[in-house]
């Protein structure tokens, strides 16, 4: 109904809704990192996280059980909040990362037998039980596990009341997405080969190529015009990144997409009108989030 809805729809209405839907979500994630109420931007960003995180993942599931999966979707639902609201717990109040990745490590040893153990008693003979675990476990890895980096993003080096890690956060969300952005407008211009057509008719190499310029010059312009928060990154190591978060955000766009069309949706879902689904929103950044900690965590000069 959603989808019919919405395709009834003048563009400037269609724009209208998505422009709302986005100036709601970024508002609230920027007061959760650059408010002055210290209470209030962390009532906003664990808020953000949690309902961003509860969504994707019924989504997720959503999609799975229109591929003829059962996942045990309670389960996944209370993993993933005790992911994501245990390690906002630990790296807000506690300030202690080590915390959040024991509790990490905790809810998902405790997860596989719980699963199995629910397997076990919905098990009747002649149906698969691998599809319903698999689907389950690789639902809390793909949203809450990978949504979770964000927050460790947002937290580093350690020091909740340091803005730095607002600052690292932002920069990957932009130029994250500048890639989407890049994409379709260059693929909407000049898009003539199409990229694997078989998994989103409308990817073309063009657009790939757009996305990571629109990408690269992003990152430059953060490290130009903001580079006093960013001393400890030399540009070269901004460009690159610009170029494998913009290659990154293609590759996750492309896997959402795969999952969408075993599904038979073009949306994910329809919780914010004009965005299409939670995950049709996350799906470059839950992709990108390992690329950018693994990059502040290891690389990043001290």
């Amino acid at each position: 109904m959603a989808d019919t809805d919405e395709a009834n729809l003048t563009k400037s209405q269609v724009f209208c809704r998505r422009l709302c839907s986005c100036l709601f979500l970024y508002g609230v994630l920027l007061v959760g990192l650059f408010g002055d109420n210290e209470r209030m931007s962390l009532l906003a960003f664990g808020s953000i996280i949690l309902l961003l995180g509860v969504l994707a993942l019924h989504e997720f599931y959503e999609m799975a059980r229109k591929c003829g999966y059962t996942p045990f979707e309670n389960l996944g639902q209370a993993a993933s909040v005790a992911l994501l609201g245990g390690s906002f717990w630990s790296l807000a109040v506690l300030k202690n990362i080590s915390v959040a990745q024991n509790i990490e490590i905790a809810v998902l040893l405790v997860l596989v037998p719980l699963l199995g153990v629910a397997q076990l008693r919905v098990y009747t003979e002649g149906k698969t039980s691998i599809g319903s675990l698999a689907s389950t476990l690789f639902g809390v890895v793909y949203v809450a596990l990978l949504l979770n980096l964000l927050q460790k993003i947002r937290y580093f080096p350690g020091d909740v009341q340091s803005i730095e890690g607002s600052w690292w956060l932002i920069f990957f969300i932009v130029v994250s997405k500048m890639s989407d952005t890049g994409a379709y407008c260059t693929g909407q211009l000049i898009g003539r080969n199409k990229m694997i057509p078989r998994v989103s008719p409308g990817k073309t190499w063009e657009g790939f190529g757009g996305g990571i310029v629109f990408s690269v010059i992003t990152a430059w312009l953060f490290h130009y015009f903001a580079g006093d928060h960013f001393t400890s990154m030399p540009l070269s190591h901004a460009l690159i990144l610009g170029v494998l978060l913009g290659v990154g955000s293609v590759a996750g766009d492309l896997v959402e997409s795969l999952m969408k069309r075993e599904a038979g949706v073009k949306d994910s879902g329809q919780f914010f009108p004009g965005v299409g689904g939670i995950l049709d929103l996350l799906d470059s950044l839950l992709f990108n989030a390992p690329i950018m900690y693994i990059y502040l965590k290891y690389i990043l000069p001290s």
